[in-house]
């Protein structure tokens, strides 16, 4: 039996309405149990999991038989986030304009713990708090997807370091918002590049092309995330259009802090541990994968998303799309490499194809996407 999930005080208030007397194979995560209408302290609750509540010692006393009590832990991040973060979790406390006010960000402010503590923290608080951090943020990421056709849940890979003002970061703008359009969601690894150009698509779905184009031009005056107005830039774009009714998802991580995330996605699961949060990326892209020029990441994903599909991990392979045939066949010929491995059978379930245009990239996803399970 799945725990029912019990994530604001409007729920608890409703539960305790209800008439159940038992309360079982529930997680409550941050709800205040002191300051309710009904006294928690008349209702039984067994096999349940308390995630950072706030209760008194009569309350927990009650509690502590029979359930799970997990305290909050004293690190300057959200040890339970029950939603996904936003721009504005993330960047919330900076000024555009005033480069130096980045440091008073939650990011920030986080990476700066994650160094200080040690990429592989010696303390078992701080590698306690980091895995249950990214426990809830994978809750928080299922519990979003769950609005999401799985067959229309398409990734975009390629470089961060792609500059804004390339025709192959223009083009994935456009392919991603052309995309978003169609109603799939749009996913990357939530940072700058080729990443940030995902969202960026994403950002102005809905929106004409010529738009699009005015983007363009403010974001080429800082074409590198290393570049002092890389920020100030995308915020003036997202002031300038605010969002419409469409959502992406980033899903960066601390380990590379040093590259921003991009505030053009809506939602963002960000994590501490990488290898969790980029096997995970590639599992929930059931309707394929587009692979943009990139360097050592790229490749390594490139071959994690082989073995998924190779062995047909989640039931089925997934459309891999390679997007600028002189990339992957000559200057880094991965391409042809996958294609000798299957000719050969040492690889299999594959589903390969290379373009540079992006129209035969869309009807492929959408011919997939239409396949039944």
């Amino acid at each position: 039996m799945n725990y029912r999930e019990i994530e604001s005080q409007k729920e608890f208030k409703k539960l305790l309405q209800s008439n159940e007397k038992t309360i079982s194979k529930t997680a409550f995560q941050k709800i205040d149990m002191v300051n309710c209408e009904l006294p928690v302290i008349d209702f039984n609750f067994s096999d349940c999991v308390f995630l950072a509540c706030l209760m008194s010692q009569e309350i927990k006393n009650h509690l502590e038989n029979n359930n799970f009590i997990f305290p909050d832990l004293d690190v300057p991040f959200n040890v339970y986030p029950n939603t996904l973060y936003s721009k504005d979790d993330l960047y919330g406390k900076y000024n555009t304009g005033q480069i130096e006010t980045y440091a008073n960000t939650y990011d920030k402010t986080v990476y700066d713990h994650f160094i200080k503590t040690g990429k592989e923290a010696q303390s078992i608080k701080e590698t306690l708090a980091r895995r249950l951090h990214d426990h809830s943020i994978t809750d928080a990421l299922y519990d979003f997807l769950e609005s999401f056709d799985e067959r229309k849940v398409i990734a975009i890979m390629g470089g961060h370091n792609l500059a804004r003002n390339t025709e192959d970061y223009k083009a994935i703008a456009k392919l991603s918002k052309q995309l978003t359009e169609l109603g799939f969601l749009m996913v990357s690894g939530g940072g700058p590049g080729a990443m940030e150009a995902t969202h960026l698509g994403a950002w102005f779905a809905g929106r004409t092309f010529h738009e699009l184009v005015c983007a363009f031009e403010t974001l080429d005056a800082a074409p590198l995330y290393t570049d002092e107005l890389w920020l100030d830039t995308a915020m003036q774009v997202i002031n300038d259009f605010p969002k419409y009714n469409y959502e992406s998802l980033g899903i960066p991580t601390w380990l590379y802090g040093h590259e921003p995330p991009t505030p053009f996605a809506s939602k963002i699961a960000k994590y501490f541990a990488n290898s969790v949060r980029e096997d995970g990326l590639l599992t929930i892209a059931k309707g394929g994968i587009i692979f943009s020029p990139g360097s050592a990441g790229t490749i390594q994903e490139i071959f994690q998303e082989v073995t998924q599909n190779h062995y047909l991990s989640f039931g089925y392979a997934s459309p891999m799309i390679f997007m600028n045939k002189t990339f992957w066949t000559y200057e880094t010929p991965v391409y042809n490499y996958l294609q000798e491995l299957t000719k050969k059978g040492k690889l299999k379930n594959l589903i390969l194809s290379i373009h540079d245009e992006t129209e035969p990239i869309i009807k492929e996803l959408i011919n997939f996407s239409s396949v039944k399970s």
